[in-house]
């Protein structure tokens, strides 16, 4: 299914309005339940007990959900919080309520909507939105990647750097306490070859971080479609180097989401590789 430009524009248009909208929602939401209670007691778990998920999480999905069915009632939405709907159209949408849970539990800025539209399992435009501070990114296949914040919008290109010992490297850790102890084998041997490690705690955002310049590369093992799928898509309309599973693929396999500034990619994945960086960590054996 090939679709025009202004059918990819209309998609980009479509992720930021609703993603903007469900973060005003999560917002408003958030200043309601602190201004009464702890909001970590409308928290509960899933898939370990550091694994949160919050009555936030769902409302925002609901929002999309709802908001999505009203402006394409043919498309079809994949979402993290159990929405699911098969596609009329060709389009599905791969959806994050809250990307970041644990920091919006604790009121750390670094989480976010995230909305990519996908077509034959390509994500063909998305939008990330930061919920704390407004920040909207998007971005649609063929027509570059974008950053509006306070009014101003600018282009966004990933970093020209070249040499992985000089590259501020980005990356994040599972909720399963076995996944988590390969992961930080794994660091023990990348962590001495570059500038510096960040753990920022929201994959969609690491993904906009390489577009906009603000780290030179990102990893993680195991995460989901809804985790990366708007955000590669803004990384690679930014000139990244994208690897990233199929869309299909669960995050228990373990495979790798790997994005990096162009110039760097070379040399950062052959020194992956010597480290054993692109092989799953599949906690299935």
């Amino acid at each position: 299914m090939t679709l025009t430009p202004k059918e990819l524009s209309a998609l980009r248009t479509t992720a930021v309005e609703v993603a903007t909208l469900a973060a005003e929602r999560i917002r408003a939401k958030r200043a309601e339940l602190v201004a009464t209670a702890d909001i970590r007691d409308f928290s509960t778990t899933k898939s370990s007990a550091v694994d949160p998920v919050t009555i936030v999480d769902t409302l925002a999905e609901d929002v999309i959900a709802d908001e999505l069915q009203r402006r394409r009632p043919a498309d079809g939405m994949i979402g993290e919080e159990g929405h699911d709907r098969a596609s009329i159209s060709g389009v599905s949408w791969i959806v994050d309520p809250i990307d970041g849970t644990v920091n919006f539990l604790y009121g750390i800025s670094e989480y976010a909507v995230s909305l990519g539209a996908a077509v034959d399992g390509d994500v063909v435009a998305g939008a990330v939105v930061n919920v704390a501070t407004s920040a909207v990114y998007s971005a649609a296949a063929g027509h570059g990647a974008t950053l509006e914040r306070a009014g101003s919008v600018r282009t966004l290109r990933a970093n020209t750097l070249t040499d992985p010992a000089q590259a501020l490297v980005a990356t994040g850790f599972a909720y399963s306490a076995e996944r988590r102890r390969a992961q930080a084998q794994l660091l023990t041997h990348i962590l001495p070859q570059v500038r510096d490690i960040r753990r920022m705690g929201a994959a969609a955002l690491d993904l906009c971080r390489v577009a906009e310049g603000s780290v030179d590369a990102y990893y993680e093992h195991g995460i989901n479609s809804w985790d990366y799928a708007a955000g590669t898509i803004i990384a690679r309309e930014a000139g990244a180097f994208v690897m990233a599973p199929k869309l299909s693929t669960p995050g228990l396999v373990g495979e790798i989401t790997y994005v990096s500034a162009p110039h760097l990619a070379k040399s950062l994945t052959h020194m992956l590789e010597e480290v054993g960086a692109f092989r799953p960590l599949n906690l299935q054996g």
